[in-house]
């Protein structure tokens, strides 16, 4: 007899998506309210070009049909944030333009200063369904304990 998982009636996947992008623009706000990066932090932000409410100029979508990472280091300005979207001055083979990202535009957002790094499904177009896969392998039936139960201990103390 197989048991299969019922559908979420709860959007699990999409709400953890958010929130994780609005940890990005947390980080942006804080960067836009003290005026600059602290210490050695930079990001690279990657984003999807043709996604519902980019904003960057023609040239740049030319160049970057799909994709396209940007650095927020050292030469950036008008960082502006709020909570949907942010903007910011970036220049690009010396011309100076702004971009507007929405946060679900992002499919990526890395800080190397700290080796953090966030990546995100990129579901920008409708019927943009995950590829099939194989079932898992770490599916195994519960292990139990001698008296039946799937209670198992923990000892977390040290070995001495």
């Amino acid at each position: 007899m197989t048991q299969s998982v019922a559908d979420s009636l709860i959007p699990y996947d999409e709400i953890v998506q958010e929130a994780l992008r609005a940890v990005v623009g947390r980080v942006l706000g804080q960067v836009s309210a003290s005026g600059g990066l602290p210490g050695e932090h930079h990001f690279y932000i990657t984003f999807k070009t043709q996604a519902p409410g980019v904003d960057i100029p023609k040239r740049l979508i030319e160049r970057f049909p799909d994709e396209m990472t940007i650095v927020i280091q050292h030469r950036f300005w008008d960082l502006t944030v709020d909570a949907e979207r942010f903007s910011v001055g970036l220049s690009f083979g010396g011309i100076p333009s702004t971009l507007v990202i929405p946060y679900g535009a992002i499919t990526g957002f890395h800080d190397p200063a700290v080796n953090f790094e966030l990546r995100f499904q990129a579901n920008d177009e409708p019927g943009d369904e995950p590829e099939p896969h194989d079932p898992p392998e770490n599916d195994a039936p519960i292990a139990t304990s001698e008296d039946g139960s799937n209670v198992v201990a923990v000892d977390f103390k040290r070995k001495k």
